[in-house]
């Protein structure tokens, strides 16, 4: 069943029709492009059969050179073009051969010719694309054959009754328009002015285009929803000219049948897999999928299917876990924006689509936060095959307007349709950080709804509505969590953003940023190994996933794992690819012990004074009884991220905090703390903290081994002071004692 998958019998692509004078296609000059550039060769550029869920052998690439021109809107198609295009690259990117910005208020127009032998009766012939950025209208030899809006989702026309085969060649004509970020609709990180976060525009093709030929009775689509409980799989397959034909489906494990039935078309085909092997990260099991309708000779397609379960439940300690396949599972990876410094939206070569994951494999991460992006369908089946797990967000969007709102509803749809039966996507993103969020409730419903297999995200950072299945934090460079809930697990949905230029691999040589800077390798991996270890702490609290901004720099951001060029790995894969390995152990976990809470979960009770403590103040004999008595956190509620139980206002503040202990603790100890200016943390009149300047959010901070031996079993003294200089001011402080959990 893997030929019918990957053994496609790729028809010649024709050759396109250009003016005589033609300049030969290159890549236009750029600051920064990839070791792929060069492999990129017009009569093969991305010859890849694109649609892994539905493949069928016969097909025609018309990938490669296309006429095209810019033209004012009000302006009707032009009667000469302005020279080659080598699509799927965008027009904005080098490898595109033009790298011309495409205002709002213009039309980039393609054209091609392809020579088409008269097929056989009864033949249809429809025309793919695989993504068009963003509006396009579609003709074909001077016929519209169809028009679609949205820059994330494929589309097809049945261009059948436009081809004229008494003609030489017949002509495809795509006029696109793009608003990029002077409109509403979704755009991702697209802006007219790149800085910082935002990044170059896209405009046009900038995935496949491809022709099929098929009979007039065609299975048009496949719906494969898998059941583990119920060890099943149900196939709904979608049928063209004959919409209730049977269809029958076969289920392959390798090269046996394991399974079969068939069914009417529009119903879903029930299958059982008497001894499902599972899907996941350690055992990525695909099973094929044959289905037919017509009988011999009729149209036949393959697919493929992993069986596994998502959900959220509760572990022994009773806390909510991210599960897969009835086992808690921490989920760990990068935040994966997928831009090329060459080709922008689209990676150079297949082969270099795949290599971002085959670091990301090595580096071993589990999981992979597609960030305001969706890639081709190639890249989710290579998630498929090496056992990914992948968050997909929705491409952000203003949404302004009603009409706006309504557009993003209908994308929206059209990405999750599209990417349905890929095993690898085990929760959606609707939201990121506030962007263009709107009706997020509604959203989440609908959107839980119509796929109840995957988990929902509401929104990713910022603004959490209270629904889905997550509650999503972002906290710079962190790691932090947000209190847990009881019907929503929680999770770290970006953190980290270390930053590290790298000359000769930079696309500015000045002006580049990481949201934390470092001067060498070194330094940063160090950095990192430390924020890994805390997100080991942070699991036996009850986190459940996190996200580490990026896999590549982007643009001017240098806080990936790899340069934007792909040629330099800033960090040491060994030692995270074995600190990362320690994430996901389950016969060593950690155990945490909270001797002291923040406000986050459990407001405490503090002595405190905003005058100047006596001498001595700090240890374990000091007579507070003078002090006032209030709940922490304390400081001001306009300070973000904290939770302030007592208003402080002045300069200065000193608590003090009794605990008990049944035994000295043994273990590491932690710091929860939330600090704004200075603070010094002391146990038993021992100082064991200094933090300086201030934070955003709550962070996790390792104490020396002496702290652990400051501390004994019975009577202890916690105490914290805390300095303010200038704007918000807060200090809130627990402490976790962290240990191996015992066999």
């Amino acid at each position: 069943m893997r030929r019918l998958l990957f053994g496609v019998l790729l028809a010649a692509a024709p050759a396109i029709a250009l003016a005589d004078d033609a300049p030969a296609w290159q890549p236009a000059q750029a600051a920064l492009k990839t070791r792929w550039a060069d492999q990129v060769d017009p009569a093969t550029v991305h010859s890849e059969y694109p649609r892994p869920q539905l493949v069928r052998e016969r097909w025609v690439n018309l990938n490669g050179l296309w006429d095209h021109a810019v033209r004012p809107s009000a302006e009707a198609r032009p009667e000469a073009f302005d020279g080659p295009i080598l699509v799927p690259f965008p027009i904005e990117s080098a490898l595109s051969g033009v790298k011309k910005a495409v205002k709002p208020d213009e039309t980039l127009w393609y054209r091609r010719t392809f020579d088409l032998q008269e097929p056989a009766a009864g033949t249809r012939f429809l025309l793919h694309f695989g993504a068009v950025d963003w509006a396009a209208t579609v003709t074909v030899n001077g016929k519209e054959v169809g028009s679609h809006k949205g820059g994330f989702d494929p589309f097809t026309f049945d261009v059948t009754d436009a081809l004229d085969f008494s003609k030489e060649a017949q002509e495809v004509v795509v006029a696109v328009t793009d608003p990029t970020d002077t409109g509403s609709q979704p755009r991702g990180k697209q802006v007219l002015k790149p800085e910082g976060i935002w990044y170059t525009a896209v405009t046009g093709i900038w995935q496949t285009v491809w022709l099929e030929p098929v009979p007039a009775t065609r299975i048009d689509a496949l719906k494969i929803v898998t059941d583990v409980d119920a060890k099943e799989v149900r196939v709904t397959p979608t049928v063209v000219g004959e919409p209730g034909a049977a269809v029958r489906v076969l289920v392959f494990d390798g090269d046996d049948v394991i399974a079969e039935a068939t069914g009417p078309a529009g119903e879903p085909i029930k299958i059982a897999i008497a001894e499902p092997k599972l899907w996941g990260p350690d055992s990525p099991f695909l099973y094929d999928v044959k289905a037919t309708v017509g009988g011999d000779g009729g149209d036949a397609v393959g697919s493929y299917f992993g069986m596994r379960k998502i959900a959220i439940a509760k572990d022994e300690a009773g806390v909510l876990r991210l599960m897969l396949n009835d086992r808690p599972l921490f989920q760990y990876g990068p935040l994966d924006q997928g831009w090329w410094p060459d080709g922008l939206y689209t990676a150079p070569t297949d082969e270099a689509l795949k290599y971002d994951l085959d670091v990301t494999k090595q580096l071993n991460f589990n999981m992979i936060r597609k960030h305001v992006k969706v890639e081709p369908a190639r890249w989710y089946r290579y998630c498929d095959e090496m056992g990914f797990l992948v968050w997909q967000d929705m491409p952000s969007a203003d949404n302004k307007t009603d009409e706006s709102k309504e557009q993003f509803g209908v994308e929206w749809k059209a990405v999750i349709d599209a990417l349905h039966n890929h095993p690898s996507i085990v929760m959606w993103v609707p939201f990121n950080e506030g962007w263009g969020q709107h009706d997020t409730e509604r959203v989440v419903a609908w959107t839980k709804e119509y796929d109840p297999t995957r988990l929902v995200n509401n929104a990713s950072g910022w603004t959490d509505k209270g629904v889905g299945d997550v509650n999503d934090m972002h906290n710079y460079p962190g790691p932090g969590m947000p209190a847990l809930e009881e019907n929503r697990a929680a999770v770290l949905g970006e953190f980290g953003g270390l930053g590290l230029p790298t000359e000769g691999h930079v696309l500015l040589e000045k002006g580049n940023w990481g949201y934390v800077s470092f001067k060498n390798p070194e330094e940063l991996g160090a950095r990192y190994l430390g924020l890994v270890d805390r997100l080991k702490v942070l699991a036996g609290l009850g986190l459940g996933a996190a996200v580490y901004t990026q896999t590549t720099d982007v643009e001017i951001e240098v806080n990936g794992f790899m340069t934007y060029d792909r040629e330099v790995m800033k960090f040491p894969v060994e030692a995270v690819a074995s600190a990362h390995a320690g994430l996901y152990d389950a016969t060593q976990p950690l155990k945490a012990n909270v001797l002291i809470p923040t406000a986050q979960t459990a407001p405490q009770e503090w002595k405190y004074t905003t005058d100047t403590p006596a001498e001595g103040w700090q240890g374990p004999d000091f007579d507070d009884s003078g002090w006032a008595t209030g709940p922490g956190g304390f400081g001001t509620k306009e300070t973000p991220n904290t939770v302030i139980g007592t208003e402080w206002t002045t300069p200065d503040i000193h608590i003090r905090k009794e605990i008990e202990l049944a035994e000295a603790p043994t273990g590491q100890l932690w710091l929860w703390i939330h600090h704004d200016d200075e603070a010094e943390v002391f146990l038993n009149g021992e100082s064991v903290a200094k933090l300086g300047k201030w934070v955003t959010n709550y962070e996790f901070v390792p104490l020396p081994a002496s702290a652990a031996q400051a501390l004994k079993a019975g009577r202890n003294v916690v105490a914290v002071s805390c300095h303010q200089d200038k704007g918000g001011q807060s200090i809130d402080v627990g402490l976790i004692e962290v240990k191996q959990a015992q066999p």
